[in-house]
């Protein structure tokens, strides 16, 4: 990891149209490592939604590494579920039909990953991950309204009608879909903590909260070194989640002592870890009982 590219002061990329904003970074990066990508977009973001894509993207490139540029999108949820079992989305031969319903920044993303069902008629759910690009004939994107949690990221409705596909080695669900929640948790918590970190050296905040970001960031570069399915990396992840649960009364209190345009920024969207924390929970809990460990 070139730590130095993270400590030193960085003019941030002005917020644009989010495919525009992510080839401006891939310009000034090049190719680097997912939590590369992490870590300098985090730093190189002008608001926390777009430390967000940067981890998010990163976490696909972990699930992908032959991705091409540009943006990315994974697209499993259908009617609020990620359960294979409650999908409806179909694979036949090598094209998809189907719809997924909650789609982060698919309006803007170049390719999609798509969970789809592909087994024979009364056999157990089995799921495949392909990949559609935007525009492509069947392919329909269905931009919804912004949320009050980081509006400056876009999700969007996939509509697939006969899209002619490219398949992914592996099983969908094994391979892609189970492991992918704890990887992006990890890149969105190194993206988001790079994020606060160049914050904090624009911002002047005291030394020892700044080591505290690094101690963090180091965490999460460690824990990239690990299977993510293991046991061992959901207890891992949780103690980082967790120094950063600790951090948060003196980020809190950094911030509202700094500019009023950060502050605001972060009272909108210093909740997006949360998103997932009851999954982390169950992930964790889980955990503690494969290895023999209490959850007291």
């Amino acid at each position: 990891m070139p730590w130095q590219s993270l400590l030193e002061r960085t003019e941030r990329l002005p917020a644009q149209p989010l495919e525009d904003w992510f080839a401006a970074v891939q310009l000034q990066l090049g190719e680097v490592a997912p939590l590369h990508l992490a870590l300098l977009g985090g730093r190189l973001a002008a608001t926390p939604g777009l430390a967000f894509l940067a981890g998010y993207q990163a976490a696909l490139r972990v699930l992908w590494p032959s991705a091409p540029a540009g943006l990315g999108a994974l697209c499993v949820t259908e009617n609020k579920s990620t359960r294979p079992a409650d999908m409806h989305t179909r694979l036949s031969g090598l094209a998809l039909t189907g719809r997924k319903d909650f789609v982060t920044a698919a309006e803007a993303a170049d390719w999609l990953l798509v969970a789809a069902r592909d087994e024979p008629a009364g056999a157990p759910v089995h799921l495949s991950l392909a990949v559609v690009y935007r525009g492509a004939p069947g392919v329909r994107i269905e931009p919804l309204p912004s949320l009050p949690l980081m509006p400056d990221i876009g999700h969007a409705r996939l509509h697939l009608e006969q899209a002619s596909c490219e398949l992914l080695a592996g099983d969908g669900w094994d391979a892609y879909v189970k492991p992918f929640r704890s990887i992006e948790d990890l890149h969105v918590l190194a993206a988001l903590g790079a994020w606060l970190y160049g914050v904090g050296q624009d911002g002047a905040w005291p030394q020892i909260l700044q080591l505290r970001l690094l101690a963090l960031l180091t965490g999460c570069a460690e824990l990239t070194r690990q299977c993510p399915n293991a046991a061992t990396s959901h207890l891992l992840l949780a103690a980082l989640f967790t120094q950063f649960a600790a951090l948060r009364p003196e980020v809190d209190a950094a911030m509202a002592a700094g500019p009023p345009t950060w502050a605001q920024l972060w009272q909108r969207d210093q909740n997006l870890l949360n998103i997932a924390a009851s999954a982390r929970a169950k992930r964790l809990e889980k955990a503690l009982s494969s290895l023999g460990m209490s959850s007291q």
